[in-house]
C-alpha cells in the first residue's frame, strides 16, 4: 500500500439539513469554520439544503424549498407583464 496518499483532514463532520434539522455524522474532508456539538462531542459542521431525509426522491412527499426566494424573485421580474 501506499503512503501518504490520503488526505490529512479525512475525519468525523457532522452534516445538518437546513430544511428539517436533520443532523447525521460520517467522515469526509468538507472543510467547515462551523462546530456543533452531537452527544456531548463536538464536531466540523456542514450545512446542506437538501439530504436523504427531506429529498422528495427518497421521501416520496413533493416538498417545495425555497430558501434563495426565487419564486418572489421570479414574481417581481414578470409582474409587469400580468393582465
Amino acid at each position: 500500500m501506499q503512503k501518504d496518499i490520503h488526505p490529512k483532514n479525512y475525519r468525523l463532520v457532522a452534516f445538518k439539513d437546513m430544511s428539517n434539522d436533520d443532523v447525521f455524522i460520517t467522515k469526509s474532508t468538507a472543510n467547515s469554520s462551523e462546530t456543533i456539538e452531537v452527544d456531548g462531542v463536538e464536531y466540523p459542521l456542514v450545512k446542506m439544503e437538501i439530504s436523504r431525509t427531506s429529498h422528495p426522491y427518497y421521501t416520496g412527499k413533493s416538498k417545495l424549498v425555497d430558501t434563495a426566494g426565487r419564486i418572489d424573485k421570479f414574481k417581481n421580474k414578470y409582474k409587469k407583464f400580468k393582465k
